[in-house]
C-alpha cells in the first residue's frame, strides 16, 4: 500500500477539505467573528482515522465513530452513511455515529472504501453538517503465500562453467501489503540442487557453485522456495522447479575405437575407390563431435576423406596399385575435431592415431577410364550424328584387350568403338537441358570385365524460340473513345534461356504502321501499351480490329514474331467501362456451350434409338416358324451312299410292328389357322411311357452305336424317323399305304399360307382336274 495515502490521516482531514476539521479530541472548534459580522461560527466533523483488519472472524466489528462538534448528546441528531458498501458492508448507529463492519473483508480484493456521512437534526429535519466524504482502510494480515508467476523455469548453461556463472533469476510475488510489516518481504532458498548451484536469498538469482560435466549428467532439476516474513517462523512459502540443461562444449577429443585396421584392395580398383572405413568416437555432440581424418603415407598412394553424416573415415585410393610391384602398404591415420575454441585447446593437445595395413590383391582388372566422370556440352538443334565428346578406357593388364563401348538406357546418343559419342536425335534444351548417361566399357577378350563411367551432357541454349504474348488478351475499345486513350497493356515471354535478363521490343507491323487506328508505345520494361489513333469507332461498321504486333528479343541472333491482337468495339456504358462487353461475351459463350451440350445429348439418344431398333428387327428375323427344327448339327450329320430297296423292300423294317403299340403324343395347335383345319405339324418324336416296343428299338440302336468299333471317335447324330398315328393328314409314306392319291383331297393346303402354296398347286383341285 502506498504510504502517501496515510498522510491525510496523519496530518488530518482538514488539510484535504476546508469544511472538515480533524482533532484528536471530541471538542468542536469555535471560530471567533468580528463584532457586527453576519457570518455563522465555523463548525465541522470530528473523527479519528478509520481502519478495519481483513479476514476478521467477528460478525460485527467496531470500526470507529463519526461525530459532529454540534452534537451535545441529547440524541436529537441522526447520523446517515452513504457510499461504497454503506448498508451492506458498513452500518452506522444513527444516534451515536458508531460504524460497524458487518462482513469479512479481504484487502487483496479491495483495500479502501470511500463513504459519505451526513447528520440531520431530527427536530427540524434539517442537515446540521454538510455531507462529508471519508475513507475506511482495510489493514493487511499475512494470508497470502508467495507465488512464482513465470514457471516452469528452464535454463541452458555451458558445461564446465566456472563458479558464479549466472544461470537464471526466479521471481515470486506476494499479494500482501508490502508496507505492512514483513508480510510481502520474501527470502529465496534452494531445497534441491546443491552442491552444483546456489541462489541469492533476496534476488532469486541462481548461479553455478561448482563445475559440471555434461557427459556425466546432462540435466539438473532444482527446487526453489520463496518464504515471506523474511524467512521467519510462521511465514508462508511457495516453491517452483527449475530445469537446467548443460550445453555441450568441445572438451573431449575424438579417439579411435581400435589401434589397428586391416584392409585390402584389388589391383584393378580405379583411383578414388573406397577400400574401407575407420571410425573414431567423440563424447561431445553436434558440431563439437565433427571430426576430420588425415593420413601419413610416404608413398602418397592412399588418402582418407570424412563422411560428414556418419563421421567415418573413408580410405580411398589416391594412386593405382600393382600387385606385381608392391603387395602391401602400411599407413598411419590421425583424427581431430574440426571446431575447437582457443581456450579449449588444452583438451586437444595430442591427436589420437591408428595404424592401417592395406593388402593388395591380384586380380584380372577391368578397363579403366581416364577420368572418373565426363562432362560435355553441345548446342541444341544440331543435326543427327553431331559430335558430343569422347571417352576412353584402357585394359591395365599385360594383354591389353581391345575395348568395346556402349550407352545404357539412352536413345538420344550413340557411341562407336572409339568412344566417340554422337547425337542420335536432334536435341532441344527446352525439353531437357541435361542428360545423364552411363557409358560401359567391356573387354573383348573377357566380356565379364566391364566398367561404367557417368557422362553428363549439357545442352546449350540457342535463340530458337521467338517471343510471344504472355497470355491471351481480350481487348475492347469504346465507340466514343478519344484519340490517345490507353486500352490495353501487353507483355511477352520467351521460352529460351538467356545469359542476361530478357528484354523485348514491341513495334507495329509495316501495314499497321501506315494504316492503323491504333498505336503502340514500348515501355522499355518488357511491356507496351496500346492506345487509340483516332476518335470514335463504329460497332456496326467495324466491330473487330486485328492489330499485328512485332515482338523482338535480345538473343543472338535476335528473333522476331508477329502476334495478332484482336480488338473488339464495345458499346460502353455511361462511365466508359468495357466490363459490360466482357460480361456479355462470357455469358454468350456460356449459352453456346449449353446449347451445344444439349444438341450432343439429343444426337446420342437418336443414335442409341436407331441401334436398338436395328437389333430388334434383326432378332425378330432370326425367329423360325418351328423352333424345334432350328437345331444346327454342323458337320456331325453323316451321309451314307447305300441305296434302299424302294417300296418292294420289306426286310429293312417291319412297319406293322413299328405301328403297333405307338403312342400318340399331345397335339399342338398352329396359330392363325381356321377352325376346320387341324394342326398339320409333324409331331415331336418323343416317346410316351407306354411305347415299350419303340423304346426297346431306340435302346437297341443306341447300344449298337455305342459298341460299334467302326464308329467315328467323336460325337455323332443318329436319326430315326417314326410316323405317329392319329393325324388327320394320315400317313404321307407310301409304305403300306392302301389309299390312292386320287382319293385324297388336298384343297386344305390352300388355307395353310404361302409356305404350302407349291404343294397346294401340285396336289390340289388343279391336279385332279388334269387327271
Amino acid at each position: 500500500m502506498n504510504c502517501c495515502f496515510l498522510i491525510p490521516f496523519v496530518v488530518g482531514i482538514p488539510l484535504l477539505r476546508p469544511c472538515l476539521t480533524a482533532t484528536e479530541n471530541s471538542k468542536p472548534q469555535e471560530v471567533k467573528q468580528p463584532v457586527g459580522s453576519r457570518l455563522r461560527a465555523r463548525r465541522g466533523w470530528v473523527w479519528n482515522q478509520l481502519f478495519v483488519p481483513e479476514e476478521m472472524n467477528t460478525t460485527r466489528h467496531h470500526v470507529g465513530r463519526l461525530r459532529s462538534d454540534l452534537d451535545n448528546g441529547n440524541n436529537s441528531f441522526q447520523y446517515k452513511l452513504l457510499g461504497d458498501g454503506a448498508g451492506s458492508i458498513f452500518v452506522i448507529d444513527e444516534r451515536t455515529g458508531d460504524i460497524y463492519a458487518e462482513q469479512k473483508l479481504d484487502r487483496e480484493e479491495q483495500s479502501l472504501y470511500t463513504l459519505r456521512a451526513q447528520v440531520i437534526d431530527t427536530t427540524t429535519g434539517m442537515a446540521v453538517e454538510p455531507e462529508s466524504e471519508f475513507v475506511i482502510r482495510v489493514s493487511d494480515i499475512n494470508d497470502n503465500e508467495p507465488k512464482f508467476l513465470d514457471e516452469p523455469y528452464e535454463a541452458i548453461v555451458p558445461e564446465m562453467s566456472p563458479e558464479g556463472t549466472l544461470v537464471i533469476q526466479v521471481t515470486a510475488r506476494d499479494a500482501d501489503d508490502p508496507s505492512t510489516g514483513n508480510n510481502a518481504r520474501l527470502l529465496y532458498s534452494l531445497l534441491q540442487g546443491q552442491p552444483y548451484f546456489s541462489i541469492e536469498p533476496t534476488t532469486g538469482v541462481i548461479r553455478i557453485f561448482s563445475e559440471m560435466d555434461r557427459e556425466l549428467q546432462e540435466e539438473h532439476r532444482l527446487i526453489v522456495q520463496a518464504k515471506d516474513m523474511i524467512g521467519q517462523p510462521g511465514g508462508l512459502t511457495g516453491t517452483t522447479s527449475v530445469l537446467v540443461r548443460l550445453s555441450d562444449i568441445n572438451d573431449n577429443k575424438p579417439i579411435f575405437k581400435t589401434t589397428f585396421y586391416r584392409l585390402s584392395v584389388s589391383e584393378s580398383a580405379p583411383v578414388g575407390t573406397s577400400i574401407g572405413t575407420i571410425m573414431a568416437y567423440d563424447n561431445d555432440i553436434g558440431e563439437n563431435a565433427e571430426m576430420e581424418y588425415s593420413v601419413e603415407d610416404i608413398s602418397q598412394t592412399f588418402d582418407i576423406i570424412t563422411n560428414n553424416e556418419t563421421q567415418e573415415g573413408i580410405v580411398i585410393l589416391k594412386k593405382k596399385v600393382d600387385f606385381e610391384h608392391q603387395n602391401h602398404y602400411g599407413i598411419k591415420a590421425k583424427v581431430k575435431n574440426c571446431h575447437v575454441d582457443e581456450h579449449l585447446m588444452k583438451y586437444h593437445a595430442e591427436a589420437s592415431t591408428t595404424f592401417i595395413k592395406v593388402q593388395v590383391e591380384d586380380d584380372d582388372e577391368p578397363p579403366v577410364f581416364l577420368l572418373p566422370y565426363y562432362v560435355f556440352e553441345i548446342f541444341e538443334g544440331n543435326s543427327y550424328g553431331s559430335f558430343v565428346g569422347m571417352v576412353s578406357a584402357t585394359d591395365p593388364d599385360h594383354r591389353d584387350s581391345p575395348i568395346r563401348y556402349s550407352i545404357t538406357r539412352s536413345k538420344m546418343f550413340s557411341i562407336d568403338d572409339n568412344g566417340t559419342i554422337t547425337t542420335a536425335h536432334p536435341l532441344d534444351r527446352e525439353i531437357s537441358a541435361w542428360y545423364n548417361l552411363s557409358i560401359t566399357a567391356t573387354e573383348k577378350y573377357n566380356v565379364q570385365q566391364i566398367v561404367d563411367v557417368p557422362v553428363y551432357v549439357q545442352v546449350l541454349n540457342i535463340n530458337d524460340h521467338a517471343p510471344e504474348f504472355s497470355q491471351y488478351y481480350e481487348t475492347y475499345v469504346c465507340e466514343n473513345a478519344d484519340a490517345g486513350q490507353v486500352i490495353q497493356t501487353i507483355s511477352a515471354v520467351d521460352r529460351d534461356e538467356s545469359l542476361e535478363e530478357h528484354h523485348f521490343y514491341f513495334n507495329l507491323s509495316v501495314e499497321d504502321t501506315m494504316n492503323s487506328s491504333f498505336a503502340i508505345i514500348d515501355n522499355q520494361d518488357n511491356t507496351a501499351i496500346i492506345l487509340t489513333n483516332r476518335t470514335g469507332f463504329s460497332l456496326q461498321e467495324e466491330p473487330v480490329f486485328y492489330m499485328s504486333i512485332l515482338i523482338a528479343d535480345n538473343g543472338i541472333p535476335p528473333l522476331t514474331s508477329t502476334n495478332t491482337l484482336t480488338i473488339y468495339v464495345c458499346d460502353c456504358d455511361e462511365n466508359g467501362s468495357t466490363q459490360t462487353c466482357s460480361n456479355k461475351k462470357r455469358m454468350l459463350s456460356m449459352g453456346f456451350r449449353t446449347e451445344a451440350v444439349i444438341a450432343i445429348l439429343i444426337c446420342i439418344m437418336i443414335i442409341f434409338g436407331f441401334i436398338f431398333l436395328i437389333l430388334g428387327l434383326t432378332q425378330r428375323r432370326k425367329q423360325t416358324l418351328f423352333p424345334e427344327k432350328g437345331e444346327d448339327f454342323r458337320e456331325n450329320i453323316f451321309r451314307y451312299d447305300d441305296e434302299g430297296g424302294g417300296e418292294s423292300d420289306t426286310e429293312a423294317y417291319d412297319i406293322a410292328e413299328l405301328r403297333s403299340g405307338t403312342f400318340m403324343r399331345e397335339r399342338k395347335t398352329r396359330k392363325h389357322t381356321t377352325s376346320e383345319i387341324h394342326s398339320l405339324y409333324r409331331q415331336s418324336l418323343q416317346v410316351g411311357p407306354d411305347s415299350a416296343i419303340f423304346r426297346k428299338f431306340i435302346l437297341e440302336k443306341l447300344e449298337e452305336a455305342n459298341t460299334d468299333p467302326c464308329a467315328p471317335p467323336f460325337d455323332s447324330l443318329q436319326t430315326y424317323a417314326f410316323e405317329g398315328t392319329g393325324s388327320l393328314a394320315a400317313s404321307l409314306s407310301s409304305l403300306g399305304s392302301e389309299i390312292s392319291d386320287q382319293d385324297e383331297n388336298y384343297d386344305y393346303l390352300n388355307d395353310l399360307g404361302p409356305r404350302f402354296q407349291r404343294l397346294a398347286c401340285m396336289f390340289g383341285s388343279a391336279m385332279q382336274s388334269n387327271n
